[in-house]
C-alpha cells in the first residue's frame, strides 16, 4: 500500500497582497511573497524541495487536484461568503475577515488547496492509498461557515468531508487536531454534528483568544462530539505524547469513525514564532504513528494528514519530513539538527509532572 502526496505549485503563488500596514507598496517598500504575512510559502516549499533531495518523494505517489467546485464550496459556507470573497479577490484582493488577507488569484487558489484535500480525501476512502498528505495552502481550520481568519480562507478539511458525504463514501469521521492554535473553523462548522469528533490540541489562548475551552463539548445532537486540550505555554515532547495518550486517542477510539483526519500544524515546534511550545520532529514524528496504530485499529489504517500552520521556514520541512517517513514507512531520514541544537530547551520534569497534572484532571472531567 502507498502513501498519496498531493500538491500544487500554484499554492505557493497564493500571498496576502498589498499587506505592508499604512504604507504603500513601493519605493523603499519591497513588496514581500506572502504580502508581509507570516503565513508564506517557504515553509511548505522547502517540504516538498527536502523530500526531492533526500529522495523520500519518490517512496510516495506524488499527484495533483482540480480546485474545489462552488457546490463543493457551498455545503460548507455561507452563499453570501463565497461571493464576498470571489468579488473582492476579482477586484484585485484585500481582506474581508480577520488576518486573512488575499491578492487577485486569492479565490481560485483557496479553491485549489480545498481541492488537494479532497481528492486525497477521496483517494484514501476509494482504497487507492493506504494515508495520503495533503500540501495544502492556504490552509484551513480557523475559517469557520461565513468568516475567514488566522490566515484561513476555505475549510479545506470540512470542504473535504461534506465532498465525501455527498458523494456517499463517508459517514462517521475523526479530525484530530494539533496545529498550535485552536481550531476553531472546524469545531464551529462541526459543533452540533454527532457524525463528527473535533478533537483539538493546542497552547491556549493563543489564537483565537476567545476559543479552545476545554468546557466545549458539541451542542444539541453533538454534544460529546467535540474535545479541546488547551495546554499551557512551555509544553514539549513529553506533555504532547502524554495528552495524545490519555485524552486525544480514548476519545477518537470510543468514536470508532471511518478515517482520521489530521489538521497538521506545525507550529507548536520549538522554533516557531507564533508560538511558545517546544515540539520536536520527533515529537510529530511519534504522533504520526500513534495516529496510524490507531487508524489500523478502527478503520483498516485510513488516514488522511492535512498541512496546516508552521511558520519556522527552516524547521518546518524537517518536521514534515518526519511525517511523511512514518507514514510511508520509509528509511529515508532527514536528520533532525534543530534538536539537538535546542536540547536544552526541552521542559524541566517539574514542568511536565505540573502539565500531567492539568491533563489528569481533563481526564477525570472526561469520565
Amino acid at each position: 500500500m502507498t502513501t498519496g502526496f498531493y500538491w500544487a505549485e500554484r499554492c505557493f503563488w497564493h500571498s496576502g497582497g498589498n499587506y505592508a500596514g499604512n504604507a504603500p507598496v513601493g519605493g523603499l517598500v519591497q513588496p514581500l511573497a506572502a504580502g508581509g504575512l507570516p503565513e508564506n510559502p517557504e515553509g511548505k516549499r522547502r517540504l516538498k524541495n527536502l523530500i526531492d533531495v533526500t529522495g523520500l518523494s519518490a517512496e510516495l505517489v506524488l499527484a495533483g487536484a482540480e480546485p474545489a467546485s462552488r457546490e463543493s464550496l457551498l455545503r460548507v459556507h455561507a452563499p453570501r461568503y463565497i461571493d464576498e470573497f470571489e468579488k473582492v479577490a476579482r477586484a484585485g484582493g484585500g481582506e474581508i475577515g480577520l488576518r486573512a488577507p488575499f491578492g487577485v488569484d486569492g479565490y481560485d487558489i483557496a479553491r485549489l488547496s480545498a481541492g488537494i484535500a479532497s481528492t486525497a480525501l477521496r483517494d484514501v476512502l476509494a482504497g487507492l492509498h493506504a494515508n495520503a498528505y495533503a500540501l495544502s495552502r492556504p490552509p484551513g481550520h480557523h475559517c469557520t461557515s461565513d468568516f475567514p481568519n488566522g490566515f484561513c480562507l476555505l475549510n479545506n478539511i470540512a470542504i473535504a468531508i461534506e465532498d465525501a458525504r455527498a458523494a456517499g463514501t463517508l459517514r462517521r469521521v475523526a479530525v484530530l487536531d494539533w496545529d498550535v492554535h485552536h481550531g476553531n473553523g472546524t469545531e464551529e462548522i462541526f459543533y452540533d454534528d454527532p457524525d463528527v469528533l473535533t478533537v483539538s490540541l493546542h497552547q491556549e489562548r493563543n489564537y483565537p483568544l476567545d476559543t479552545g475551552e476545554f468546557s466545549a463539548r458539541g451542542s444539541g445532537a453533538g454534544e460529546g462530539a467535540n474535545l479541546n486540550i488547551p495546554l499551557p505555554p512551555g509544553t514539549g515532547h513529553k506533555s504532547y505524547l502524554e495528552a495524545m495518550e490519555r485524552l486525544a486517542l480514548p476519545a477518537i477510539r470510543a468514536f470508532e469513525p471511518e478515517v482520521i483526519i489530521v489538521a497538521c500544524g506545525y507550529d507548536a515546534a520549538l522554533i516557531d514564532p507564533l508560538s511558545r511550545m517546544l515540539c520536536t520532529a520527533e515529537t510529530y514524528r511519534a504522533m504520526t504513528a500513534m495516529t496510524q496504530d490507531l487508524a489500523a485499529e478502527l478503520c483498516d489504517g485510513r488516514l488522511l494528514v492535512v498541512h496546516e500552520g508552521g511558520y519556522s521556514e527552516v524547521y518546518v520541512p524537517f518536521c514534515g519530513h518526519a511525517v511523511l517517513e512514518q507514514m510511508s514507512g520509509s528509511t529515508i531520514r532527514a536528520a533532525d539538527l534543530f534538536a539537538e541544537t535546542y536540547a536544552g530547551r526541552q521542559p524541566s520534569a517539574r514542568f511536565d509532572a505540573f502539565v500531567s497534572e492539568l491533563i489528569g484532571e481533563m481526564e477525570e472531567a472526561l469520565r
